[in-house]
């Protein structure tokens, strides 16, 4: 096998070749990349790579993006992904607002919506309000593609050729698999409730069911997780933005994680470089299938989404990621999942009586915990809360992971700390993610 990720000629893993094959032609951009370099880049044949993206441009999802000089012989044809041949719909349900998203293969938001929302007005109502949002957007962004004769009314999810279905996004916990939901924290009346079930009889597309937390980090790990793709935020602790590293898979260079995390500007702390420049290289990035972050979304409640490896980490029975519930002060504040002194109860506290810095401290100590526990490349902030002050709080978690690698010794310095990119519809466009990720071989995870 040659490439980062390998493929297998073997008929039996057809798909998974298409995957990667897809992947990097997702990556390329609009400049393309030839048959050759995909041949290099999967350790897939020539003859194979023939194969494939043959079928990929018959069936609408590939095409030629010109010609490119070689080094001897006739120029080579790249090809290049064709962004308009799939979309899909993400839903971010949060306690009190739903953002909903319409967006390509390549990720591009074509359409979107936002509304006010009542998690606890009731299942009917709740799923009242994503099925208008959800048609809503698949007219806007989808209604030329329908014909005439096939327009039925409340069908437009169906009948949007080019929809593969609908992510929805919500407070865990969750069953993933079977898109069952648990006890929401404050709304134990959803315990129980066959999401995924409802929605996809309503709707009649296929419908996938994920925390928002998970959600998140997905669409990071797709998108490059801080590195050139996606990290318009430019905000790490220690400093403003700097260099943004680059972007998701091989050719893009050096992602956000890679050894220790790449991006050149000032990280958590003032480490610099310490943890690592990442110069290119054939899978750097988080987003490239190796390294490790974790995402801390802190607005109505507190949540993390892990990645590892570039797979979202849910754990055997999808319950990974409960960041917020872990008690940090015994016999401390009730919180309102039942238990005391629990990490979101006092964080959400103190944002509450306006003393970020203090939210900050807390949130920063939980990071640190993960960092002790998992060893982790990076964290990436997100969420209302964070979106509103984000300096504010990737500076004080930073501190707090900088005094504890000053206590740790060694030579790698603090672990980052940066400010996530898509602000807030990342949760929505990490739920279309739940949808397009698998096309690319990049849905699956522990």
């Amino acid at each position: 096998m040659r490439g980062a990720a390998g493929g297998a000629n073997l008929l039996a893993l057809r798909s998974h070749n298409t995957a990667l094959v897809l992947d990097l032609l997702r990556t390329a951009g609009g400049a393309g990349i030839s048959r050759l370099e995909l041949a290099e880049r999967t350790g897939l044949t020539p003859q194979a790579v023939s194969k494939i993206t043959a079928r990929l441009r018959g069936e609408g999802l590939a095409a030629e993006a010109g010609r490119r000089a070689s080094t001897g012989g006739k120029p080579r044809t790249v090809l290049r992904l064709v962004p308009g041949a799939g979309h899909a719909l993400g839903v971010h349900l949060d306690r009190d607002e739903l953002r909903a998203v319409l967006v390509d293969l390549d990720g591009t938001v074509v359409a979107e919506r936002r509304a006010p929302l009542d998690l606890g007005a009731g299942a009917e109502t709740v799923l009242e309000m994503v099925a208008r949002a959800a048609e809503e957007l698949a007219e806007e962004g989808l209604g030329h593609l329908v014909a005439e004769g096939a327009r039925v009314p409340g069908a437009a999810l169906a009948a949007a050729p080019t929809l593969l279905g609908l992510g929805v996004a919500l407070p865990g916990p969750l069953d993933h698999v079977r898109g069952v939901l648990h006890r929401i924290t404050g709304f134990p009346g959803w315990d129980g409730y066959p999401l995924r079930e409802a929605l996809e009889r309503r709707l009649g597309v296929p419908v996938v069911v994920d925390k928002d937390t998970n959600a998140a980090a997905l669409g990071l790990a797709v998108g490059g997780a801080g590195g050139e793709e996606g990290s318009g935020a430019g905000v790490e602790a220690g400093g403003a933005g700097g260099e943004r590293g680059s972007g998701a898979v091989g050719e893009r260079g050096s992602g956000a994680v890679g050894e220790r995390g790449s991006g050149a500007g000032v990280e958590a702390g003032g480490a610099g470089g310490q943890r690592g420049s990442g110069a290119g290289g054939e899978a750097a990035g988080a987003g490239a299938r190796g390294g490790s972050f974790a995402y801390l979304h802190l607005g109505t409640g507190l949540g993390a989404g892990l990645v590892f490896g570039g797979g979202v980490h849910r754990g055997a029975r999808t319950g990974a990621g409960e960041f917020g519930h872990q008690v940090v002060q015994l016999d401390g504040p009730p919180c309102t999942c039942g238990a005391r002194g629990c990490i979101e109860a006092l964080c959400l506290a103190a944002v509450a009586r306006g003393d970020l810095a203090e939210a900050a401290r807390v949130l920063g100590t939980g990071a640190a915990n993960l960092a002790g526990l998992l060893d982790i490349d990076l964290v990436l902030l997100g969420g209302r809360t964070v979106a509103a002050a984000p300096e504010a709080f990737v500076h004080g978690v930073g501190a707090v992971l900088d005094a504890r690698a000053r206590r740790e010794g060694g030579h790698d310095g603090p672990v980052p700390v940066r400010l996530a990119p898509a602000g807030t519809r990342g949760v929505a466009e990490g739920a279309a993610q739940l949808l397009l990720a698998p096309l690319f071989g990049r849905g699956e995870g522990g």
